[in-house]
Parts: C-alpha cells; structure tokens; sequence
C-alpha cells in the first residue's frame, strides 16, 4: 500500500518530522511519502491562503492517483479541498484529519473535544463538524493562543497550553476524547493521554490509519468514494478540450485522458455496436 501525504504549505518545515511519525504509525507493507508544496505561503489560517494553494494540492492529488498511489491524505485541520479531491479521482482513496479524527473520536467515546491554535479557525471548523453531522457529539473547542508555526518551537509551552486545555474540556465540557486540532500539534498525543487517562487522536497519525482502512475497503470489497452525485467527476474530454491543463502548468490530466480513451476502446472492443 503507497500513501502519499500532502503539507498543503510552501515549506519542507514539518515534512522531515511528520515523515518520521507516519512511518512509525504505519502498518505492515504500507510506505509514506510526504510532500509540501514547491510555491505558497507556510501556513493556511487564512482562507486568501488557502485560496492560494488549492489548485496545487489538487494537482499533486491527481498526480499521486496516475502515479499508482493508493491513497492520499490532505494534511490540514479544515479538510482543504478534500471534496474537491474525490471529485477529480476514480480510483484512489482520499481522507483528511479532521474527518478522519472526528469519526474515529466518536468510536472511542460520546463527546469530544478540539483542541486548536487560535479562535479564528473555529468557526470554518465548525461549518466541518455541522458537515459531518457531528454537532451533538462536539463537546466544545478549545484554543491554546498559538499559529501553526508556534507549536513545534516550544513544545514544553505547547504541551502545557494543551494540557490546560485538554484538562478542562475533560473536567467541565463532558469530553470523553481530545482531538488535536491542527496537524502542526503533530507528536504531543502520547504524553497528553497518559496524563489526561482519555484517548488523544493525533492529527497526523489518524488520517493516515483511516487511509488505511479506506484503502483495505475499496480493495477487499469495492467500498469506495462513491461517483453517483457529490463526487461525480468532471469529464476529462472537456479538461482537455479547453486546455486546462496547459493554462494551470500541469499534465495531470493527459494520462487520465489516455486511460479514458483506453477504457473506451476496451468497452467497444467487447461490444462493436456501442
């Protein structure tokens, strides 16, 4: 199984320690590649940003998919273009954190907790959270007062802040797991668990576990992102036709359109009269 995870950033600043992490937390026969993006700015906490890097990360998405990936994971806490990713990809399977944690977080207990940098980013988190019809599983969201880039330089003062905070929405919200809210929190899930004696979903390790899973379904029994509404994908004939591909500098779309013509050819081959 290839997995490739996407730092959806301008910068190889966390690929090297995610690297390490997902590879450790990988199973069996599964290999991890992380990437960043080779333009843009290093943090998406504002959605100019994230406006700035969408087109990118849907390239790499479809690139990873004609390059014979399994799966994909777009690393950001606000699930950055992962509806868009399973519109354009037929075959691969595609998974973010905050779906991944949010689910799994509801097997693990009744109410949970998110535990993000700063009050900014709740409320496009929340319009997640009400998406995946989690809103009475949500006990509260909890912020620490730090960007993406803060936690990995102190990680003394970002464990204290997220114990604080993890604490409270454990003795006071009702929350019966904690989920790390942004995939710079990377690393910190081990010691907050064995302090707080409640699960703690590490955001970069959890999307990658339910890749996993989604990719096992798909290949033991065909579950996979359906292509019957929301995800039905665009038709390449019309990519190609308007030259999407030469406007947006990528050839991402040449070999679905090669594998397409392949399809279609086989489809006559067995039937001339189509």
């Amino acid at each position: 199984m290839k997995i490739l995870y996407i730092n959806p950033v301008g910068t190889p600043l966390f690929d090297k320690g995610m690297e390490e992490v997902l590879s450790n937390a990988a199973s069996e026969g599964t290999e991890v590649d992380v990437i960043s993006l080779k333009r843009g700015p290093w943090h998406v906490e504002y959605l100019y940003y994230e406006s700035l890097v969408l087109p990118d990360v849907l390239h790499h998405v479809k690139d990873a998919e004609n390059r014979g990936y399994d799966g994909v994971v777009l690393g950001c806490f606000y699930d950055l273009a992962l509806q868009e990713a399973r519109e354009i990809t037929e075959r691969i399977s595609v998974t973010a954190p905050a779906e991944a944690t949010m689910l799994t977080a509801c097997s693990l207990g009744d109410k949970f907790s998110i535990i993000v940098g700063r009050k900014k980013w709740i409320p496009q988190m929340m319009a997640n959270v009400v998406r995946y019809g989690l809103k009475d599983r949500l006990a509260s969201f909890k912020t620490v007062e730090m960007g993406v880039l803060d936690f990995q330089r102190n990680r003394k003062e970002t464990e204290r802040r997220q114990l604080e905070a993890a604490r409270e929405a454990v003795e006071r919200d009702g929350a019966e797991t904690i989920v790390l809210g942004c995939t710079g929190e990377f690393g910190f899930w081990n010691r907050l668990q064995q302090e707080l004696g409640v699960p703690v979903l590490d955001p970069v390790i959890t999307p990658l576990k339910f890749a996993e899973y989604l990719v096992d379904l798909r290949r033991r029994f065909g579950w996979s992102h359906s292509k019957v509404g929301a995800y039905e994908s665009p038709p390449v004939d019309e990519i190609m036709q308007w030259k999407l591909g030469e406007k947006y500098g990528t050839d991402v779309w040449r070999q679905s359109s090669e594998d397409a013509r392949k399809v279609k050819r086989r489809i006559k081959q067995r039937n001339p009269l189509s």
